[in-house]
């Protein structure tokens, strides 16, 4: 008999300017067989400061992906253009915090447009710590748009030179720049999915397995939608 499969979903929001995250747990009705999916394929090095390794998602299951979530993702976010681009990746993190350079010590955001989400769909067995949400101390910076980037490139690059660069590692809660307004915990098919130029980060302990191999390592989907006029 098969088992019955209904997706929890909630709705938060977090910070000063109340971006909307959403959080659905049990996302995926076989999560076992898209992990072994994954560990026949073969993986590079991540692009944009990505930690780890990746594949591409082949393009039934993306689309899969994008046609489950796109009426949710068009009434929270309240995009009311169809959003017309998406990549997706097979993601392990596999970095050694000791080997991490700048960009990948400090919060991150994936593009400066707000019709641009992320959806992280974690798929470890091992799972623990998660995705926090940072607020740029000094400007109040929660997310970054082409208005705010030039002032937060340049305050930024002061603070590094004036307070030093951070040691190499993981970001994890609240630092001198920037401060953890959010975090949501990584469990095991569960789904985030968050606007792209909020200032966000993945919180990886310290005793995470960091392996290329999705059966043992910090293995997600991440899947990434966008407005390209």
């Amino acid at each position: 008999m098969a088992r019955d499969w209904t997706p929890e979903r909630q709705i938060f929001r977090h910070g000063a300017e109340q971006e909307p995250v959403i959080v659905i747990d049990d996302y995926a009705r076989d999560p076992e067989q898209l992990i072994e999916e994954a560990a026949a394929l073969d993986y590079g090095r991540g692009a944009n400061a990505f930690p780890g390794v990746r594949a591409p998602v082949p393009p039934n299951l993306m689309g899969s992906i994008r046609d489950s979530l796109a009426g949710l993702i068009r009434e929270t976010f309240g995009i009311e253009d169809e959003l017309n681009r998406i990549e997706s990746y097979y993601s392990l993190i596999t970095t050694p915090p000791g080997a991490l350079d700048l960009l990948q010590r400090l919060p991150h955001f994936d593009g400066v447009g707000p019709q641009r989400v992320a959806i992280l769909h974690h798929l470890s067995r091992a799972e623990r710590g998660g995705t926090a949400f940072y607020r740029h101390r000094s400007t109040g910076f929660e997310t970054i748009t082409e208005d705010r980037l030039p002032t937060y490139n340049r305050v930024v690059n002061a603070e590094l030179a004036s307070l030093g660069l951070p040691e190499a590692g993981y970001i994890g809660g609240d630092t001198a720049i920037y401060e953890q307004i959010a975090s949501y915990e990584a469990r095991f098919n569960r789904l985030l999915i968050y606007r792209g130029n909020t200032l966000h980060s993945a919180d990886v302990p310290a005793d995470l397995p960091l392996t290329a191999d999705p059966r043992t390592g910090r293995f997600s989907i991440n899947t990434f939608i966008w407005l390209q006029a």
